[in-house]
């Protein structure tokens, strides 16, 4: 397993182990927590912290998210936080919304960060993937991730530049220098002068 979906593994079993959580404000236990207290929760499994007793607020969740990697702005694939003078959610890599205060306690499938009422947003880049690059002739560059419906395929990799060599036959002879180069296989020939 990557490191990208043990990540996404590990925040997926969190949030699917909080949900339903009480909105409590200012809380911070499996008892109950409030928007700014599940976002802490999700950051700090994500940046290898514990998941309680490292908890931000809406009015420090700037410089807690600095302080845990994140970067300004939203990158698809990361697990992005967006947030506002009262409130704030999260969504995950994956793109699944969570949220707490919206109508109740933790909830998945809530506005995530991508509200229209968040100000801020900031990102955890993913990790690197620890593998070696592919030989560029031998194998094309492959995405983790499935392409989106309708996507266009990439276009086939370009012939090699070599002297392409046929197995089980003969190489065709050059021609000698000055000699009138022979149409190819097939094409037609023109009519004699």
């Amino acid at each position: 397993m990557s490191v990208r979906m043990f990540a996404l593994a590990t925040l997926l079993t969190l949030v699917n182990q909080v949900s339903g959580t009480p909105y409590v404000s200012g809380g911070d236990s499996p008892a109950g927590t409030d928007c700014s207290g599940l976002v802490s929760w999700v950051t700090n499994a994500a940046t290898g912290r514990p998941v309680y007793g490292d908890r931000f607020h809406t009015g420090n969740i700037e410089s807690a998210l600095l302080a845990r990697g994140f970067q300004y702005g939203t990158q698809p694939g990361a697990l992005v936080v967006g947030w506002n003078r009262g409130h704030t959610a999260v969504t995950l890599p994956d793109g699944t919304p969570v949220s707490s205060g919206e109508g109740g306690g933790v909830k998945i499938g809530g506005g995530g960060a991508y509200q229209e009422q968040f100000t801020n947003h900031m990102f955890l880049p993913a990790p690197a993937e620890a593998v070696p690059a592919p030989d560029p002739v031998l194998a094309p560059p492959m995405s983790p991730f499935p392409p989106p419906p309708g996507a266009v395929p990439p276009p086939p990799p370009p012939p090699p530049a070599g002297p392409v060599v046929l197995m089980g036959q003969q190489a065709p002879v050059p021609p000698p220098p000055g000699a009138p180069v022979p149409p190819p296989p097939g094409a037609p020939v023109p009519p004699a002068p």
